[in-house]
């Protein structure tokens, strides 16, 4: 018989931490000030929400971040997501996402309904400024990650491994190769480490809701082809692709562009100079790239367009990533403590850690720093980053200006 003890601990970490409107402004900061694409995005989430809220810890951060790199979706939309229902429950959970992704939504969506914007030296200027913002939060999260999640021999090899692995299998096949060759090489190399997940992830998802969630995912994607094509209806046809296109994506939301244009372009929904336009757009604006699809919605000929395009692209795409991250969780905790389990995720962690590593050169590093004083910048980010604990939206706005600056002179 459970003692009361015991009783009284399982009911609190049943109940919700905080509160929707708690996780609403913590995530609408992020959502205004987090440039520079998924990745960049795990760093920003783990400054804010792990070092400085606490709401989760380090292991476990670095556990829904295995996860989320799984499965098919925006990666980082998914992990925010699963920290809005950590913290604050169903409500918490669509607080996050909605505060994280409305930013660059309405912006995308401005921008498809007014002239075309972020032209002459001053916008680029400002585009690659973000860029270097990019560099230097994600080797923030490079170098916190790697103190915690790689300590030993052991997983530094296997971070190391990872990086190979990404470099020479460029894509989301690479990215769950790394992840998986790490979990086997946790199993086999990782087993002696410290007990962890003693803190419990309460998601507040029964496993019933689980499977239905994993069954609402299957039944959308085979049955809305079907209905879509027997109404005629545009409305279904353009929920349908945006569906498809969120549901066979791995790897984050660059990896969407080549589906989406087949969808918009292709059908003659749009041409591809408007394409085209709006992905430069989507490259100024903060927040999940997956709000590209707000843009098009909003932008394409046949109606619905305008607003209601908007909320359908927006809302089709990032349902099924949500559908699946909804079926894994209930199973998640759980699991993540089990001995064996424990030791895959080791090796899963640093393994995440060795991708971080690679994203950090290519495409972050790559597309950003081409000059000597690209490099001044981004190693000022970094120390005041790491060394000052500048709260990072300062740093944004300070790199974005100079990098303006610098290019106008």
């Amino acid at each position: 018989m459970r003692s009361s003890a015991q009783a009284i601990h399982e009911e609190a970490v049943s109940q919700p931490l905080g509160t929707p409107g708690e996780v609403f402004f913590a995530f609408l900061k992020l959502g205004l000030t987090s440039f520079g694409g998924p990745i960049a995005h795990l760093g920003y989430f783990r400054h804010e929400l792990v070092v400085r809220r606490k709401w989760i810890d380090e292991a476990g951060y670095g556990d829904l971040v295995a996860l989320c790199q799984f499965l098919p979706g925006p990666a980082s939309s998914q992990v925010g997501f699963s920290l809005g229902l950590l913290r604050a429950g169903p409500l918490g959970a669509l607080a996050a996402w909605a505060a994280f992704t409305l930013p660059s939504a309405i912006l995308l969506v401005a921008f498809a309904m007014a002239a075309t914007a972020f032209d002459g030296p001053t916008g680029a200027g400002l585009l690659h400024g973000l860029k270097i913002v990019a560099v230097a939060v994600v080797a923030q999260a490079v170098w916190g990650m790697a103190k915690s999640l790689t300590p030993d021999r052991e997983r530094a090899g296997i971070a190391l491994a990872a990086v190979l692995i990404v470099t020479f299998s460029a894509g989301a096949i690479g990215q769950i190769a790394a992840i998986s060759v790490g979990a086997l090489a946790g199993l086999a190399l990782c087993r002696n480490g410290p007990v962890t997940g003693e803190t419990h992830l309460s998601f507040r998802v029964s496993r019933s809701f689980g499977i239905a969630s994993l069954l609402a995912f299957f039944v959308l994607l085979a049955a809305l082809p079907v209905i879509a094509s027997a109404s005629g209806s545009h409305g279904l046809s353009l929920f349908d692709a945006f569906y498809r296109s969120g549901s066979l994506v791995f790897g984050g939301g660059h990896v969407v562009l080549p589906l989406l244009q087949a969808e918009v372009v292709n059908t003659g929904w749009m041409s591809n100079d408007t394409f085209l336009a709006g992905y430069g757009a989507a490259q100024a604006v903060p927040g999940p790239l997956f709000t590209f699809a707000a843009y098009l919605g909003a932008a394409m000929g046949p109606a619905p367009n305008g607003l209601l395009g908007a909320a359908i692209g927006l809302i089709a795409i990032f349902l099924p990533g949500f559908l699946l991250l909804l079926g894994a969780l209930p199973f998640w905790d759980s699991f993540r403590k089990r001995p064996t389990a424990q030791a895959a995720m080791r090796g899963a962690n640093a393994a995440v850690v060795g991708i971080l590593g690679a994203a950090l050169y290519s495409p972050v590093w790559t597309s950003a720093i081409l000059s000597p004083r690209d490099f001044s910048l981004a190693l000022a980010g970094f120390l005041l980053l790491t060394v000052w604990k500048a709260p990072p939206w300062i740093v944004v706005v300070l790199l974005a200006a100079a990098a303006m600056i610098l290019n106008l002179v």
